[in-house]
């Protein structure tokens, strides 16, 4: 038996299934790239989708299109991030954690749409 992630942690998009974790590692190894989450969100077509949020190092830059085409570049399509969220921040643990379960508390309480408003940048790719 060989684990890769949490079971809470596996994205099924359109029958696939996709681990965060090596979603995470892909965008992690973009330069500008400080810190991630990839999360499952709710999508009416594929059952989920793959949804990053990012921090960017102080003074980086990147768009939402740019880090989706370096994922595109290191791992499968289905797997790349559909959407992309650009944050100024993600909320850690105690134990130096991101806790992936409030970000989707988050979008299960707010609308999913891709329109959503706040300070985060937000492409989508369909």
């Amino acid at each position: 038996m060989h684990l890769v992630d949490r079971n809470k942690d596996m994205i099924i998009a359109g029958g696939e299934n996709v681990y965060s974790i090596e979603v995470e590692s892909a965008l992690a190894s973009h330069p500008a790239v400080a810190t991630c989450a990839v999360i499952g969100l709710p999508d009416e077509n594929w059952g989920e989708r793959v949804h990053a949020v990012v921090v960017l190092w102080r003074e980086a830059s990147a768009t939402p299109d740019e880090l989706i085409g370096h994922c595109r570049d290191r791992i499968a399509g289905y797997k790349c991030p559909r959407t992309v969220e650009v944050r100024d921040a993600l909320p850690i643990s105690a134990a130096g954690q991101v806790l992936k379960a409030q970000r989707r508390a988050g979008y299960a309480a707010a609308n999913t749409d891709a329109t959503a408003t706040g300070p985060a940048q937000k492409a989508g790719i369909r």
